[in-house]
C-alpha cells in the first residue's frame, strides 16, 4: 500500500498542476476498476462509461481537495459512487419511504449462505433486484456503507435503508433457493 501510494504520488501532484499526460496516466491506472463500480449501479455499459468519465472530470477538477488521508483509489471510488447515484436520481429513481412504525431492523448476523454458493452467485442475484433494493444491497454489502451513509446518499431514512436491505436480502435468498436447491 505504501509503495503504491509513493508510486502514484508524483502522478497525482502533476494532476494537481493540470498536467494532461499525468491525468491520462491516472485515468489508465484506475479507469477499469471505476468502470466496474459504475456498472454495478447504472447497469448499462454506455451509461457506466459516461458516469465514469464524468467522475474522472469531477475528480480532476477537485483533485486539489485530495488529501493523503485515504488511498487515492478510495477517494476516486467515492466520487464514482456518488456520480452513479446522481445519474440514477436524474433517471427518476424512486425510493419509497416506509412508515417508521412498520419498519423492522435487519439482523446483521443472518448473512450466512450455504457452501458452494459463490460471491459471483450472490452478486448475480443482486443484479436482478429492482433498483431500490439493488442499490441498497450494493452500497451495504459490496461498498461497505452503513445505513446512515446510505440514507444520506439516497435521501432516505435509515429505517428505509434497513427495510430495503432486509427485503432485498430476502429476494436474494429466494433466488438462491430456486437456483441452487431446486
Amino acid at each position: 500500500m505504501r509503495a503504491t501510494k509513493q508510486l502514484h504520488q508524483p502522478i497525482i501532484e502533476a494532476c494537481k498542476r493540470n498536467d494532461a499526460k499525468a491525468q491520462m496516466q491516472l485515468y489508465d491506472l484506475y479507469s477499469q476498476a471505476m468502470f466496474t463500480i459504475a456498472l454495478r449501479y447504472v447497469k448499462d455499459t454506455y451509461e457506466a462509461e459516461d458516469v465514469m468519465q464524468d467522475a474522472f472530470i469531477k475528480a480532476f477538477k477537485k483533485i486539489e481537495t485530495y488529501k493523503e488521508e485515504v488511498a487515492f483509489g478510495a477517494w476516486l471510488k467515492k466520487i464514482v459512487i456518488n456520480q452513479s447515484i446522481d445519474w440514477l436520481k436524474k433517471k427518476k429513481l424512486t425510493v419509497i419511504s416506509m412508515n417508521e412504525e412498520i419498519t423492522s431492523i435487519t439482523e446483521e448476523s443472518d448473512w450466512e449462505v450455504a457452501s458452494g454458493i459463490t460471491y459471483e452467485n450472490i452478486v448475480g442475484c443482486i443484479e436482478k433486484l429492482s433498483e431500490k433494493y439493488r442499490i441498497v444491497l450494493t452500497l451495504y454489502l459490496l461498498e461497505g456503507y452503513d445505513h446512515t451513509e446510505i440514507g444520506q446518499i439516497l435521501g432516505i431514512s435509515e429505517a428505509t435503508s434497513r427495510t430495503h436491505l432486509m427485503r432485498g436480502k430476502k429476494q436474494v435468498q429466494e433466488q438462491l433457493k430456486t437456483s441452487y436447491y431446486a
